[in-house]
């Protein structure tokens, strides 16, 4: 969740993928439809681990099943998305559908596919809970696109560390201040470089924030920093001034931009990360047999024990020159037969109640993988009412972004923890009220 260039760059596509029609992917059974004159669109994606790879054989499947139809996937970094994306849109530029996870914050960019679906009843009996964050306004019954997969923050532990370290690894409803002992007696006793780091995201920070007693809304529903979040600052910021944090995630970049863990955390350089369900397909990849890893219940605050829910979406955008072709891509995406190949092959929670309810295999998940994201699944039970609302606020960016720039001045000794969260609601103020112009 990064500051925006104000230099407006062309469409990125570093890597585009042009499906074709394949045999021999799954559930390959509808008949070819008649040739028909489809408009090309073009679709945005990012991936953690391989959500755009299987994207990318789906789309071979509706290219088959639908003559004519010629869908360009452009794969490129999340950096893009968040970067790049609202940059293009505010342009009147951009693709016609992109994958994003900042979805509130865009929401003025979509497009309502409602008149495009075949039918509405299904949408809303399985996406019904998740679609409101996509709608910019009370009162709006629009479909505008829908979550590939929810996803929710947590903790990753490297399980071999606590082993060699014969610490033993806190309980379910253990505290941060527990787990900050526990791994700093770990990354002592095998002299790894710092006990923890959390992602460079606001979003990341909200979880603990709230479970540390932030309230993020004033009683009239706007937003407001209070005592719990002032806390978390603090916490944070003492974390990192007495070494427990591994300044280098924070620390090393300026502005609002986003910085992941898993590098570190993959290279041995940490004992514990704050980061999300969305990990665990590339922390099972890249980890390998290298160390064990596990995922653990998020700690707790005086007030909660909650991570953040949010998730993916394929959204539909303004900028589309072809709206029905857009409708009926997302359409068939967001069927119940895709979204289940989609989540078990990509090692992702559902975000369609249909497939929730049936329950998901994942044959490309090792034992780690799996234990991890049952402890996810099972840990979407602990999340603060807060929490849910916040990653649905259209204008949660105002908030995110200057936590992680003022958090990081006080970090780096440039201001301190009063002067940041001074300063996170002056910019908070001042981005509601831009945004709301």
């Amino acid at each position: 969740m990064k500051l925006h260039s104000n230099t407006l760059r062309p469409s990125i596509v570093p890597r585009p993928v042009k499906a074709a029609f394949g045999v021999g992917v799954l559930g390959l059974a509808a008949a070819v439809l008649p040739a028909a004159a489809f408009a090309d669109i073009r679709v945005m994606c990012y991936q953690d681990g391989n959500e755009c790879d299987v994207t990318a054989e789906l789309i071979k499947r509706y290219e088959a099943q639908h003559a004519g139809a010629k869908v360009i996937l452009d794969v490129v970094p999340y950096k893009t998305v968040v970067e790049q994306l609202p940059i293009q849109l505010a342009a009147g530029q951009g693709p016609d559908i992109a994958r994003v996870a900042e979805i509130g914050g865009l929401s003025k960019n979509y497009l309502d596919i409602g008149p495009y679906v075949k039918d509405r009843k299904y949408w809303e009996a399985n996406f019904g809970s998740t679609l409101p964050w996509m709608r910019n306004k009370a009162g709006d019954k629009g479909i505008y696109g829908f979550l590939s997969q929810l996803t929710m923050t947590g903790p990753f532990v490297n399980k071999t560390l606590f082993e060699q370290a014969k610490v033993p690894m806190p309980g379910p409803k253990a505290t941060w201040e527990e787990w900050v002992d526990a791994s700093r007696k770990v990354a002592k006793a095998t002299q790894t470089p710092a006990a923890m780091a959390w992602d460079r995201s606001g979003h990341r920070f909200a979880g603990p924030a709230i479970s540390y007693g932030a309230k993020i809304f004033d009683a009239k529903g706007n937003l407001a920093l209070d005592p719990g979040y002032k806390t978390a600052v603090g916490k944070f910021v003492g974390w990192h001034k007495d070494g427990t944090m591994l300044k280098d995630v924070w620390g090393g970049s300026g502005g609002s931009s986003y910085a992941d863990t898993v590098g570190e955390f993959k290279n041995g350089r940490l004992v514990m990360i704050l980061s999300g369900s969305w990990q665990i397909n590339r922390m099972q990849k890249e980890i390998g047999n290298a160390f064990d890893w596990v995922a653990a219940p998020n700690p707790c605050g005086p007030a909660a024990c909650s991570g953040m829910p949010g998730g993916a979406a394929w959204v539909a955008l303004k900028t589309t020159k072809s709206p029905k072709e857009v409708g009926q891509f997302l359409d068939f995406m967001a069927q119940e037969a895709n979204v289940a190949e989609f989540v078990s092959r990509t090692n992702n929670i559902p975000a369609h109640a249909g497939v929730a309810k049936k329950g998901v295999s994942y044959p490309s998940a090792g034992p780690a993988a799996q234990a991890a994201l049952g402890v996810f699944t099972s840990g979407t039970a602990t999340l603060a009412p807060a929490a849910y609302a916040l990653q649905g606020y259209k204008y949660n960016r105002a908030l995110m972004l200057p936590t992680v720039t003022r958090v990081t001045q006080a970090i780096v000794g440039e201001i301190s923890v009063d002067e940041a969260v001074t300063k996170i609601s002056a910019d908070m103020t001042e981005a509601v009220k831009q945004a709301e112009k």
